[in-house]
């Protein structure tokens, strides 16, 4: 499987470890099989005036045998909570792979509205069905990286 990360960075050595915390699915290296969702977040680079690479990797799809992968193919209660859970750096169950739609900036208000009390998770849920998952795929273990992800090649954003 082809995957994309987008950085200010060419990123030929990913590890988990320079992520930061309180993301989606936690802390790890997220990819994306999009490649036009990479490339638009890799406008964010280019309005802070910094450069922004598109970073390519081959992901050996022996990983879903070899780890513990969760995916998550649409937004749904168990997303709600799997994300809001880590989005608030707490403790979550624990895999190795995790895979799911992204929280972009319309989810957000959404969760957002559900983290303030404003709406309840039946009217969160209600809401999220309508948004068309995205793609990201983090992974939370350096093994996974290590043994079946492999730098392809990196292409500066414009």
């Amino acid at each position: 499987m082809i995957l994309f990360h987008t950085s200010n960075a060419i990123v030929e050595h990913p590890d988990v470890k320079h992520s930061r915390a309180a993301l989606d699915f936690g802390r790890g290296f997220y990819l994306t099989a999009l490649r036009d969702q990479a490339v638009r977040y890799g406008e964010r680079f280019l309005l802070r005036g910094e450069p922004a690479y598109l970073n390519s990797y081959q992901l050996d799809e022996g990983f879903r045998q070899k780890f513990i992968v969760k995916t998550f193919p649409i937004y749904n209660e168990e997303w709600l909570d799997y994300v809001s859970t880590c989005r608030h750096d707490e403790p979550v169950e624990e895999y190795d792979v995790v895979e799911g739609g992204i929280a972009n900036d319309k989810v957000f208000r959404t969760l957002d509205l559900f983290w303030a009390g404003d709406i309840d998770r039946q009217e969160a849920l209600k809401r999220l069905r309508y948004e068309k998952p995205n793609h990201q795929i983090c992974l939370l273990k350096q093994a996974v990286i290590d043994e079946c992800l492999t730098f392809l090649s990196q292409e500066e954003l414009k």
